[in-house]
């Protein structure tokens, strides 16, 4: 700074003030998406009644899956997040604990879905909403993989790949989340769910599901994948 110009607290009151709002606004926002969540995942099994077909107990268990196991499961490293442990060691084994019973659910959804489909004699993967599901079941079975590696380095054989693999782990996890919800998405166009839900709780739903894939994933971009810094 030159010494003849004079300096002003101002600009840096505003800036502290800008940044107050902001730490505020991000706070909110995971609440918000932990609460989401939560309230997708009892809506969808309300509106489901599990126990009435095979079927209904598809919906009830992927909502499980991503809405709320993966969506609780990365907010743990979110600022603002509920979770109480400020550990980090915790967080990493919580977060293992909510993608562990999240893809057991995602499997056990798939699984009433093909029995349901057998049973009816219906084929199958005849929907977008279906390739899609697969294609998020497999890149969910590549994340926890990668995962593995990461908890357990015993596995690890190529130094390279273990110097990266934090990275491609993140990278998965956002391709996951971004899988899943225009998985969900999907679903909510398929007969079922337009027999099911009409009007607008139906355009609701459909804008209250995009909060918690917002929330998640700026926070891995921002938190998470490097940057390039930008020089003036």
């Amino acid at each position: 700074m030159s010494a003849d110009v004079e300096y002003s607290p101002v600009g840096e009151g505003l800036g502290m003030q800008e940044s107050r709002l902001y730490v505020t606004m991000r706070k909110a926002a995971v609440i918000a998406a932990h609460v989401t969540g939560l309230g997708l995942t009892v809506t969808i099994s309300v509106l489901s009644r599990p126990g009435t077909s095979l079927f209904s107990w598809h919906p009830v268990c992927m909502s499980v899956a991503y809405w709320l196991c993966m969506t609780e499961g990365l907010l743990l490293f979110a600022e603002g997040s509920l979770c109480c442990c400020r550990s980090r060691k915790r967080k990493v084994g919580l977060h293992w604990c909510f993608q562990a019973v999240g893809l057991v659910s995602a499997v056990t959804g798939l699984g009433f879905m093909v029995a349901s489909k057998n049973r009816s004699q219906l084929p199958h993967l005849v929907s977008w909403h279906s390739v899609l599901g697969v294609c998020t079941l497999v890149v969910t079975a590549l994340q926890a993989a990668c995962g593995l590696c990461m908890l357990f380095p015993q596995i690890q054989q190529v130094s390279l790949y273990s110097a990266k693999l934090k990275l491609y782990h993140t990278t998965f996890g956002l391709v996951v989340y971004f899988l899943a919800t225009v998985t969900i998405v999907s679903a909510l166009f398929s007969d079922w769910f337009q027999a099911t839900m009409r009007g607008a709780a139906w355009w609701i739903l459909l804008l209250v599901t995009l909060l918690p894939a917002l929330v998640v994933m700026n926070q891995i971009i921002n938190s998470h994948l490097p940057h390039k810094k930008i020089t003036t």
